[in-house]
């Protein structure tokens, strides 16, 4: 049938929506690279294609963007099987668990890699796990083994774990870098003045601004925790304004500490 493409005997496969994708097509790779059989469908979603693919599969697992999962779960729900369990990759986790949930009176299992589709030799590939309320052990650890079967560390965590830690690491990053580039755009006078090291912060914000400032947003919008967190980067903002730089300092070098107090802590067996 077009548009479905199964590696291998899918009696005890993945079903990876959204597989022509960015993270979608590097996941579906990464599982078959581990043995694992995919079934791959994307766009057009077809109704036989959807009612095919779900009959082959334990697990659904919606590679899709945050915008559109509302939707993708209205095309992909209605076919699947009885203990089918469902899950997704979006970088929100609150919102989507209970759209899911909703949809789904099967098990759900909401996930995040935190990487992207593109990766470095060597990168610890981490992804989140996030439990859903009518899952069991088993639901879990089977979505669990599509990630620690092509070399990712699992971190299992609450909804509310996950969004509380993406607010501050996605959304702030996301968040100053555009607040910052904004209060220096449209003037040329500073042109002349760009350090290296402006200008490598410029480079690495290029591609979250003009490429993926869209996803940033409506996850920024989606996570119930970002207005928080600015308030609290806020804060900090006064604490500068105040000339209290030396605590900023000292709060900012707890990263490197960090480091030198694992590096030199005694091996224990």
């Amino acid at each position: 049938m077009p548009g479905l493409e199964v590696t291998g005997d899918a009696r005890d496969a993945v079903l990876i929506v959204g597989a022509r994708g960015q993270m979608g097509s590097m996941l579906s790779r990464r599982f078959r690279e581990s043995g694992r059989v995919t079934v791959d469908v994307d766009v057009p979603l077809e109704e036989e294609l959807l009612h095919e693919a779900c009959g082959r599969v334990q697990v659904v697992l919606l590679c899709v963007p945050y915008a559109a999962l509302a939707e993708v779960l209205q095309r992909v729900v209605p076919h699947m099987q009885p203990g089918t369990v469902l899950a997704d990759v979006t970088s929100v986790k609150e919102l989507p668990m209970r759209w899911m949930e909703r949809a789904w009176s099967g098990p759900v299992v909401g996930t995040h890699p935190l990487f992207g589709p593109v990766t470095a030799p060597g990168q610890e590939l981490r992804v989140a796990v996030t439990p859903g309320r009518t899952s069991t052990e088993e639901d879990v650890r089977r979505v669990e083994a599509l990630f620690t079967g092509c070399g990712c560390h699992v971190l299992r965590v609450t909804a509310r774990q996950h969004d509380e830690a993406a607010a501050r690491i996605q959304g702030m990053n996301f968040i100053s870098t555009m607040v910052y580039l904004a209060m220096l755009a449209e003037d040329e006078s500073l042109l002349p003045f760009l350090t290296p090291s402006f200008q490598r912060r410029l480079a690495a914000g290029r591609k979250m601004i003009m490429e993926d400032a869209g996803l940033f947003s409506s996850l920024f919008e989606a996570n119930p925790y970002s207005q928080e967190v600015v308030r609290q980067y806020t804060a900090l903002l006064g604490v500068a304004a105040a000339g209290d730089i030396d605590l900023l300092i000292h709060r900012a070098q707890w990263w490197w500490r960090q480091h030198e107090r694992e590096a030199s802590a005694p091996f224990v067996r």
